[in-house]
């Protein structure tokens, strides 16, 4: 230890086994909103440790929900597998992950929690079973395609509207950024996703309470107005299209604990940037905000726990340029005096950060860099990589993992 880091003197502990999470699992006691974060979309261990505590809470604190940063249509395609009501393996539900970047959920690290997932909801009733979600907006197409589809029987009139939408949008070719790019020019297809959206919401008015293909419906509906809305904000401002995007999630997230009912316990799985309460960064400072902060504003009472992922160096996958091919990429060393660096002088070896014992420590306190990736990443060009953070605000736990591998695409 040097004097760099000498201020780490409580609040540190190690993390080689699934039983080093239990002071997280006691810290989390009766929280009803668990965050669980990753530094990139492409690190092996992020995905294994956030299953493995994924696990412990679902099994020890009754949790069962999970919304990942992922498309709706997609994920409920593996809800569906998970909850046993289509046949097949992990690996063939996760092939419903057609979208840039594939690897993000359907890789090895996801297909083997999910036959985890799908075993332990097996003997259990159908309102007892944990659900696989997404809460991610950019799913325009597909959500409304989805809605036609399904009310191509339940209500031919509401499909007519989703295939308006659909015709509004035919021009772009399925090109978001097009899309965009028109709204600049003064075309938009809010009108037909309004429409669509208020018709969805009449019909899913006349059915029993917990209707799931209703639900499902008005969530892709949903998804379809929100992603309209990212998409036109997209060429206008960065701050507010992030925060269209982010105030979707946690609508996602309400929606989804209101269906399964007031008290339901869920997990979002989501990257640090959205995960890490963006107060104590400087997104802050741009005017944006994230699930993170505005489930904590929301729900504190109901209690809020937010899991903070870092390394020092290894391996990730990435590409060098949005849509480009994938690959293995060497993650360099952490710059000096980031909190990666910080924790890999402390020791070389991966440990646990309670952050509530960090809190009167004035050092730990200050705003230092704190590495994010992303899916596109250049090791040579890592100075813009480095968020300035207070960690010990910005989290309630922080696993750092010292040598990362790359994730497992399948």
């Amino acid at each position: 230890m040097d004097q760099d880091t000498g201020f780490l003197t409580q609040g540190v502990y190690p993390l080689q086994n699934v039983r080093d999470l239990d002071p997280i699992i006691n810290e989390i006691g009766n929280s009803q909103y668990v965050l669980i974060g990753e530094a990139s979309h492409g690190t092996s261990e992020y995905y294994t440790w956030r299953a493995d505590l994924s696990k412990r809470l679902i099994q020890e604190k009754g949790f069962t929900l999970i919304a990942v940063e992922g498309d709706w249509p997609s994920s409920y395609s593996l809800n569906q597998y998970v909850q046993g009501r289509q046949g097949g393996t992990a690996q063939q539900a996760l092939q419903s992950f057609r979208r840039w970047p594939t690897w993000m959920w359907a890789n090895q690290e996801v297909a083997s929690f999910s036959e985890w997932l799908r075993q332990y909801n097996q003997p259990l009733a159908q309102n007892q079973k944990v659900g696989f979600y997404g809460m991610d907006v950019y799913s325009m197409w597909e959500s409304l395609e989805e809605v036609r589809n399904y009310m191509q029987t339940a209500d031919p009139a509401v499909a007519q509207l989703a295939q308006a939408a659909l015709n509004c949008l035919g021009p772009y070719n399925r090109d978001e950024q097009q899309y965009a790019q028109a709204t600049a020019r003064g075309t938009s297809c809010a009108p037909q996703m309004q429409a669509l959206i208020q018709a969805v919401q009449a019909h899913r008015a006349k059915q029993p309470a917990a209707h799931e293909g209703a639900f499902n419906a008005e969530q892709n509906a949903l998804v379809a107005v929100n992603a309209e809305r990212y998409y036109t904000q997209m060429v206008r401002s960065g701050s507010e299209s992030w925060n269209v995007r982010d105030r979707h999630m946690q609508e996602t997230i309400n929606r989804l604990v209101a269906e399964k009912g007031a008290g339901a316990k869920i997990i979002v799985w989501a990257h640090n940037t959205h995960v890490g309460d963006a107060r104590y960064t400087d997104m802050a400072s741009s005017g944006m905000v994230n699930v993170g902060q505005l489930i904590r504003e929301q729900h504190a009472q109901k209690g809020v726990y937010l899991v903070g992922f870092g390394s020092y160096e290894g391996q990730v996958i990435a590409s060098n340029t949005w849509g480009g091919s994938t690959r293995v990429m060497t993650v360099p060393q952490a710059k000096a005096g980031s909190w990666e660096q910080i924790l890999h002088r402390y020791s070389p070896e991966n440990k646990l950060l309670l952050m509530r014992e960090l809190q009167n420590i004035p050092e730990a306190m200050e705003s230092r860099g704190h590495r994010a990736i992303g899916v596109t990443y250049n090791p040579g060009f890592e100075s813009g990589n480095y968020v300035p953070t207070i960690l010990p605000r910005r989290y309630d736990a922080f696993l750092y993992i010292d040598k990362t591998k790359a994730l497992s695409p399948l």
